[in-house]
């Protein structure tokens, strides 16, 4: 399943009440969370995952880290599944933004979402192993609202030094 695909990403971009189209050919390795991260994360995060000055952060460097840690697994799936809210620091710009819950996605949908992050957007080192449908559905238990799920964040970046 994670081998490399060559596929034509499109994410659609609104700007000034204009859609505009931007096609790019790629190696990707998780084609099914390309596809997924184009249709509904994109257009906030950007195409290639590098975010929006004041709307939303870039994608391109914490995931990958936070992939690496038990704990940043889990911030990752609580982050898709129940979004986020409140006032955070990436890569020295600040953001105070919501971000909606993805929980109507199933587990596998979620995961390809998120190995596509850390790994096509993030370039984890491949040591880092994909996250599975099974770590989504583990956090599906434990319910939290966006503010929690900041607040773990900020227990993450003690962990892994951020």
């Amino acid at each position: 399943m994670r081998g490399h695909h060559v596929v034509a990403a499109c994410a659609m971009t609104v700007l000034a009440g204009m859609s505009s189209c931007i096609a790019a050919e790629a190696a990707v390795q998780f084609a099914d969370g390309a596809a997924t991260f184009a249709a509904n994360c994109a257009v906030c995060h950007g195409a290639a995952g590098a975010g929006q000055s004041g709307l939303a952060p870039p994608l391109t460097s914490y995931p990958a880290r936070y992939a690496a840690q038990v704990e940043g697994r889990r911030q990752l799936a609580l982050t898709l599944l129940y979004g986020m809210f409140g006032a955070i620091s990436v890569e020295q710009q600040k953001f105070n933004f919501k971000m909606p819950d993805f929980s109507h996605f199933d587990d596998r949908a979620l995961a390809a979402v998120l190995n596509f992050v850390v790994f096509d957007l993030g370039h984890a080192p491949s040591a880092t192993p994909p996250l599975g449908a099974e770590e989504i559905a583990a956090e599906r238990d434990h319910a939290l609202d966006g503010s929690a799920v900041r607040e773990h964040r900020a227990l993450v970046l003690g962990i892994i030094g951020g």
